[in-house]
């Protein structure tokens, strides 16, 4: 699965971060925080004016080509941030109403005085069809007092009426349509608004409602502590890595199977007993944790012709299955 975010006629990348690169290093990258406006600036999602257009169908026949109007159907077009131009990115019903991108900053903007956060990333995804923003908690949780966790507010939404638009409290940073994917399936607090005439209004109950998410960090914050006063055994993680990493037949497997897989011991028991980045939570359940995505994120090998961090960024999902087996 690519990244799927949209590349202008201009040869820029719909997509900006704040402070460090994504995977893909594409897009803008701002020193510091940025704010709403900057969002529509540097990530072009300004200014695209989406509206429902009429639908005709055009037929070809003896006699000629004809138009005939499409009932109940309509064109959702947005202005081309570069061009200037109309474009077409789906097919909507009568019932559809379009949510301006500023409309999607000016709801996560409403969380900046209330909890402190500030933007963090800004994208356009498949040709302008889906749009993401997110916000970064100042914070974030502590687990046990000793290891922060990054947490984030996600707005997504799509103009081509596949999906409502949705709010999620994750851990998941979101660059791209990949961990757009991983957020979704890795939250526990979110909300959805349908494209409808009552999207306006419930914008509005979206902003006092978004104090659920931070009710989900605190939950969050509790899990993690538990993880953290819980102790995980060398032979309980041993364990748990051999049910994540199954060997169907040690005798029959191939040399450079039989090499992957000691390394990859290797590499676990060092960051298991060794790694600086597990010290202070070393023999927990959380280091077991933090062991697996460590892993999941910097270790894994890659093949020479392909590129590591978004091979790495594709196995997102991974890290969900080795929650659940230590949780």
């Amino acid at each position: 699965m690519s990244h799927e975010l949209e590349r202008l006629a201009d040869g820029s990348t719909a997509f900006v971060t704040a402070r460090q690169h994504a995977w893909h290093r594409l897009g803008t990258v701002l020193p510091e925080a940025f704010t709403a406006a900057q969002a529509m600036e540097y990530a072009r999602l300004g200014w695209w004016n989406v509206r429902k257009e009429h639908l005709q169908a055009v037929v070809v026949s003896d006699e000629g080509v004809s138009k005939i109007d499409v009932p109940d159907h309509y064109a959702s077009v947005r202005t081309n941030p570069i061009t200037g131009t109309p474009e077409v990115l789906g097919v909507v019903g009568e019932q559809y109403v379009p949510v301006q991108n500023e409309d999607l900053c000016d709801l996560l903007d409403a969380v900046v005085d209330e909890g402190g956060a500030h933007f963090e990333t800004a994208g356009s995804l498949r040709g302008g069809r889906q749009v993401f923003v997110s916000m970064k908690f100042p914070q974030g949780v502590k687990i046990g007092g000793v290891d922060p966790v990054s947490l984030y507010l996600c707005a997504l939404s799509s103009h081509d009426g596949s999906r409502a638009l949705t709010g999620l409290a994750t851990p998941v940073r979101v660059v791209c349509a990949n961990t757009q994917a991983a957020a979704l399936r890795n939250h526990s607090a979110s909300f959805t608004i349908r494209h409808t005439r009552g999207a306006k209004f419930a914008l509005a109950e979206a902003r006092r409602a978004l104090q659920l998410t931070f009710d989900h960090f605190d939950a969050f914050g509790i899990e993690a502590e538990k993880m953290i006063n819980e102790t995980l055994t060398e032979d309980a993680f041993t364990k748990i890595t051999a049910e994540l990493w199954p060997v169907s037949n040690a005798e029959t497997e191939s040399m450079r199977t039989r090499n992957n897989r000691t390394r990859r011991e290797h590499e676990l028991a060092y960051l298991w007993h060794d790694a600086d980045t597990n010290a202070a939570i070393r023999g927990t359940r959380w280091a077991g944790y933090q062991v697996m995505t460590e892993y999941l994120d910097h270790h894994t090998p890659v093949g020479p012709k392909r590129d590591a961090a978004r091979v790495r960024a594709e196995r997102l999902p991974a890290r969900s299955k080795a929650r659940s087996r230590i949780s």
